[in-house]
């Protein structure tokens, strides 16, 4: 099998989790592709996730890793079987790589957790504000390629029809005006209308409240089929940052619960939502 030219994230992260699985269990990578009957060259494909490993291989690796976490496991073995093509597959060649890798991991994800301070999160933006946005960053850009990008960003909201979404919001985020009066208008109206489904929660924190020094703490975690294929993924300086050591992940997790823990319930930031509409 050919090796890949450019390996999605969710495969980077199969060779990840099996690597340390052989880490675990004290083993070289000369010694696990013996176990496999491949090169060393074909295991390092494997672990580096430039090359599909079928379930079958996937098992015998967990078994001489000596691994008796059976969910993980489970959860590898699925990884490794999945081939289907994704609808984010449509815009590969058309959008950057990492536009279908976090649209990958919010369709796999079992739960997502967001913390937004600048702009309304992607998942619950309006097509006029999402074309706001994109464009204003990147002016530079021709329609044909604000075109896709903005209608990849509406795609992906159909993710909300099952997952369950807890946001955190700053409220800066509701008075920031992207585009005018109207559009602001209409991004509340619709952040409201997403917040009454029953698997999402909003929370707003207001600009008084007392103990919140996160202002710049962006954050989407998403949660994976057990707690250990969890992904944390924040924007850098040089562009989106997929974290899955496990350091980060219980880092990232204990910055989402600190900002909540300083954020108004589901209910009272539905009102807040509210007051803030009318203020348009």
């Amino acid at each position: 099998m050919p090796a890949r030219i450019q390996p999605t994230v969710r495969q980077v992260r199969l060779g990840t989790e099996l690597r340390r699985l052989r880490e675990a269990a004290g083993l070289s990578s000369r010694n696990a592709a013996g176990l496999l009957g491949v090169n060393p060259a074909q295991m390092s494909q494997f672990e580096a996730g430039n090359a599909g490993i079928n379930e079958e291989r996937v098992r015998r690796l967990a078994a001489h890793y000596a691994c008796t976490d059976s969910e993980l496991i489970e959860a590898l073995v699925g990884m490794a079987a999945d081939r289907s093509r994704g609808w984010w597959e449509d815009y590969r060649g058309v959008l950057p790589p990492v536009f279908l890798d976090l649209a990958e991991l919010e369709h796999h994800a079992t739960f997502i957790e967001e913390i937004s301070t600048a702009h309304v999160p992607g998942l619950f933006q309006t097509e006029e504000y999402a074309r706001a946005v994109i464009t204003y960053w990147r002016p530079e850009l021709p329609e044909s390629e604000v075109k896709p990008r903005v209608e990849h960003r509406m795609r992906r909201k159909a993710v909300l029809a099952r997952c369950p979404y807890e946001v955190v919001l700053h409220e800066p985020v509701m008075r920031t005006r992207v585009a005018d009066r109207r559009v602001a208008r209409d991004q509340l109206d619709s952040l409201l209308a997403q917040s009454e489904a029953h698997n999402v929660t909003v929370r707003i924190i207001p600009f008084d409240v007392d103990g919140f020094a996160g202002a710049s703490a962006e954050l989407l975690y998403a949660g994976g089929r057990v707690p250990a294929l969890d992904t944390a993924q924040r924007d850098t300086p040089q562009g989106p940052a997929f974290m899955d050591a496990a350091s980060q992940l219980r880092s990232m997790r204990t910055l989402f619960r600190k900002v909540e823990g300083v954020s108004l319930d589901p209910v009272r930031s539905r009102d807040y939502i509210h007051r803030l509409t009318k203020e348009l």
